[in-house]
């Protein structure tokens, strides 16, 4: 046990180490990372005319949802037009008025209590 316990890694720990030229305080790191400090400062004294993109790297909500679980709420699903979100309701009250209205439960359904596992039981 103690053998198996070595192999067990801290908590919080990163397993991933770069040694070399990819380590953390490697002097020569900012010359083969793209988008450091110092590719930076040389990109921008040979490209003085090109300003900088002010792209948003960040997505959309909207396209997380799309990602993660499949839930497409940027297109309509009866004639694939673009949708507009016009309002985010908070207030419990509204949220509960209008999931009555069109005959949904106003609650979420109870969670079922967690499965116990049993590794030495046969399957």
């Amino acid at each position: 046990m103690q053998r198996l316990a070595a192999l067990v890694p801290r908590p919080r720990l990163n397993l991933i180490r770069f040694h070399g030229v990819l380590a953390p305080n490697a002097k020569l790191r900012s010359e083969i990372i793209p988008g450091s400090k110092k590719n930076k400062s040389n990109a921008s004294n040979a490209n003085d005319a090109v300003p900088p993109s002010s792209a948003s790297v960040r997505i959309s909500w909207a396209r997380l949802l799309k990602r993660v679980f499949d839930i497409d709420i940027e297109h309509c699903p009866h004639c694939r037009g673009t949708l507009k979100i016009i309002a985010a309701i908070l207030e419990k009250a509204a949220i509960t008025k209008i999931l009555d209205h069109l005959g949904l439960p106003a609650r979420a359904p109870p969670r079922a209590p967690a499965q116990i596992f049993d590794p030495f039981e046969p399957t």
